[in-house]
């Protein structure tokens, strides 16, 4: 059975990772427009590095919850694809092997000259940091009114789910929350989320926890 999950901020949140969940438009005290558009890069990229190398150091201190590992666990039995919004390296180190990151990865960064350009990256990024072209390098983050370039990847993988598991995400964010659009008629769709969305879809199961019980439960 293809089992694909998508997961959001939620499921990192309980690792202790910092998250931005629209509720007052800030970011560990950040207006997200200043740290998180290619505006507020091309007006501060200073200030925007900064941000994203206090992200990969909190990173560091952070390990997988249960959540991560019982998704992991999930391969014993089935075909798992993980789609997730989080950038961070969480389902990577509990142990799954199918992730497609929608919206780009902590831990790399790519040349604000070619987006394909995309390499590993751990210390701290700075201005003056090139690549081998001698372009400035950027954190490889999709920003707010940036295009999302792994989307057709991942409607190609819904389009071939038997079960669509929806986790700690608010489903409010496009164009993720269109990936349920993209599943197969009957496929069943569970959704763990302490404060869930309306969803309206008629083989949706939704458990009212945080994902690190709601996964748990899940039956499949």
């Amino acid at each position: 059975m293809h089992v694909v999950v998508l997961t959001g901020a939620g499921v990192s949140a309980e690792s202790g990772v910092k998250t931005f969940r629209d509720n007052d438009g800030l970011w560990e005290g950040n207006d997200v427009m200043e740290v998180a558009t290619k505006e507020g890069f091309n007006k501060n990229p200073e200030l925007v590095m900064e941000f994203y190398n206090q992200r990969r150091k909190q990173l560091q201190k952070v390990i997988p919850n249960a959540a991560h590992f019982a998704l992991a666990a999930l391969e014993n039995k089935h075909n798992v694809s993980i789609i997730t919004q989080n950038v961070d390296d969480l389902h990577e180190r509990a142990g799954s092997n199918s992730i497609l990151h929608l919206h780009g990865e902590l831990l790399k960064v790519r040349s604000i000259h070619d987006e394909n350009n995309i390499m590993p990256w751990k210390g701290d990024l700075n201005v003056g940091d090139l690549c081998e072209k001698g372009y400035q390098l950027r954190p490889h983050i999709v920003w707010f009114g940036e295009d999302v370039p792994m989307i057709p990847k991942a409607i190609s993988v819904c389009e071939k789910a038997d079960v669509l598991v929806i986790v700690g995400t608010s489903m409010q964010v496009y164009p993720a929350a269109s990936l349920l659009n993209y599943i197969p008629v009957n496929t069943s769709v569970f959704y763990i989320d302490p404060n869930p969305a309306t969803i309206n879809y008629p083989n949706l199961t939704v458990i009212t926890e945080p994902a690190t019980i709601g996964v748990l439960k899940l039956d499949l």
